[in-house]
């Protein structure tokens, strides 16, 4: 049955003394690597390809201003000084020594923190809108179902050992922010006969196999989400391959046996598990909702806000691409990117974590949202205390004007630290950042969706950008394909390969080439490069990447 009780700090502080014990033999040669490896996994530790990496979940990328202060504290005293936020709204330390990670996981969890299931064959963190609660398109705030698949999820006896990885997305807007169409379940919030409820999508995945997923149920009672996304799981732990890694995402057992088919025994195992609730998830549903309650919103004056966005140019600007529409007047929920000239996508300094924690409290509820573009939100922020805000933001060097423009790109640590990269990732996106803003068309091309993966792995997401790079191994050279029309929000779509793969030289001039053929033929300033590229296919668009073969 469903226990209702959050994870508490004890069971936290259990888990971190256990993994110490494991750590301790580990190091004086009890445990091997092989024997070891389980049990780091467990406990969010990877070994990368210099050092071991600790991953911090942040449950649904909600975190407050003393928890982002512990993160300060972990990179500043256990790692080289900074933090990189991932896809998963959560954190990585890439530079830990072993031997410190079980004072990094006490120092966690004296602030409710922790690093259990961010990793393993197992359900990982819950992720959703990075402005919940915020935003003025919501159907209801998703957070508080994030809480209960989250607390139902954590250490779930049944589901600690599943085919492989299961990764669970909720979208509470009318505009899916979550991008639920790439995860192996994305719920989709909607209402229906006045109630609240859920599209429910199933078999959704990136990596060496790309697939959308699938709507499974048009409307499901909000009542009834836990035990149908129990049956979900539960069909898929039976059914699922073993015998395949690659294989064994649910995506490839939708794909092999057919939805109707898992359709119908997901039904099934639904009617058999709703009954094993007795309720319990309906209580524990309203205490999330009652913690999750809005802030008490100020009713001030926005006078001085307008007034400095005509005076000033640079805020202004900052103001057109890093806000957000919020649902109360008189207030914007505020994009805080870390894609500014210079610095690696995603690095977040101890000292710009210190700041963002202090700028929460003085101006944000006490509120932050890691974003799963590498960002941070600040989701509630009253216009009258925007320029304030600003000019903190620019002392500290956090007020770069490219929310969702060509800079703001999404990137894995690529082989600069992961074992598993075949080429780099974080070098190619800073210099296709530092060009265009060197030549000054960002602005002018607006809108633009870049995403780069290190390896097809895919944890740079390349197949659902507007413009997708994937660096792969060409006997020896590092060797970049590039996929074009890819969509995580508006149309979901898995881009399509433009053709052979550049060398790492050649990719910036090849992006400049696709890029001015789209200043060439777009209808007007509104028309994105992807309504461009759905307009006109893509022909227009490979002849710009591959000149000689079109004039051959």
């Amino acid at each position: 049955m469903f226990d209702i009780r959050p994870v508490e700090t004890d069971y936290v502080r259990h888990r971190a003394a256990q993994f110490r014990a494991q750590v301790e033999r580990r190091l004086d040669g009890s445990l091997t690597e092989d024997e070891f490896k389980p049990l780091r996994l467990m406990n969010g530790v990877y070994l990368q390809l210099h050092a071991y990496m600790l991953r911090v979940a942040i449950p649904y990328g909600t975190i407050s201003p003393d928890q982002m202060r512990t993160l300060a504290h972990l990179a500043q005293t256990y790692d080289k000084g900074y933090g990189h936020w991932t896809t998963r709204q959560n954190i990585q330390f890439n530079w830990p020594k072993l031997v410190d990670i079980p004072d990094m996981l006490d120092a966690l969890a004296d602030v409710g923190m922790h690093a259990i299931q961010t990793s393993g064959n197992t359900i990982r963190n819950v992720t959703t809108d990075a402005f919940a609660g915020a935003a003025f398109d919501e159907v209801a705030d998703p957070r508080p179902y994030a809480e209960l698949l989250r607390s139902w999820s954590t250490d779930h006896a049944e589901f600690q050992f599943l085919p492989r990885k299961f990764k669970i997305a909720i979208s509470g807007g009318k505009k899916d922010r979550a991008v639920i169409a790439a995860h192996d379940i994305g719920l989709r919030m909607t209402e229906q006969g006045g109630k609240t409820g859920f599209e429910v999508w199933i078999g959704g995945g990136l990596g060496r196999t790309p697939l959308l997923g699938k709507v499974v149920r048009d409307f499901l009672p909000e009542e009834d989400l836990l035990p149908y996304v129990e049956a979900i799981i539960a069909t898929y732990n039976l059914s699922g391959r073993r015998d395949n890694k690659y294989k064994a995402r649910i995506k490839i057992t939708v794909a092999e046996r057919g939805l109707d088919v898992m359709r119908a025994e997901i039904e099934e195992e639904f009617l058999a598990r709703r009954r094993e609730f007795h309720g319990a998830d309906r209580e524990a549903l309203r205490i999330f909702k009652d913690r999750f309650r809005a802030p008490s919103f100020r009713n001030a004056p926005v006078d001085g806000f307008e007034v400095e966005r005509q005076a000033n140019p640079a805020f202004r600007s900052w103001t057109d691409t890093n806000l957000h529409q919020h649902r109360v007047d008189g207030y914007a929920s505020v994009i805080v990117t870390f894609k500014a000239p210079g610095q690696t996508p995603g690095d977040a300094s101890a000292a710009q974590m210190r700041l963002l924690a202090d700028l929460a409290e003085r101006y944000g509820h006490a509120d932050l949202r890691v974003m799963h573009d590498q960002n941070v939100a600040l989701p509630h922020v009253h216009k009258s205390d925007l320029p304030a805000l600003y000019a903190e933001l620019k002392e500290a060097g956090l007020a770069t004007a490219n929310a969702g423009l060509t800079s703001d790109i999404i990137a894995c640590p690529g082989m600069d630290y992961c074992a598993l990269a075949t080429a780099r990732s974080i070098p190619i996106a800073e210099e296709i950042a530092d060009h265009f803003r060197a030549v000054g068309l960002e602005e002018e091309i607006g809108n633009l969706n870049i995403r780069i993966s290190g390896c097809i792995n895919a944890c740079g997401h390349h197949h659902l950008g507007h413009i997708g790079i994937l660096g792969l191994d060409r006997a020896g050279v590092e060797n970049y394909q590039i996929t074009l029309g890819g969509d995580a929000y508006d149309i979901p779509a898995i881009g399509e390969r433009a053709g052979a793969g550049f060398p790492a030289e050649e990719v910036v001039p090849a992006i400049d080439r696709l890029l001015c053929a789209y200043l060439d033929v777009r209808q007007d300033a509104s028309e994105r490069f992807i309504d461009a590229y759905r307009r006109l296919g893509p022909a227009p668009f490979k002849a710009a990447l591959y000149p000689v073969a079109a004039d051959a």
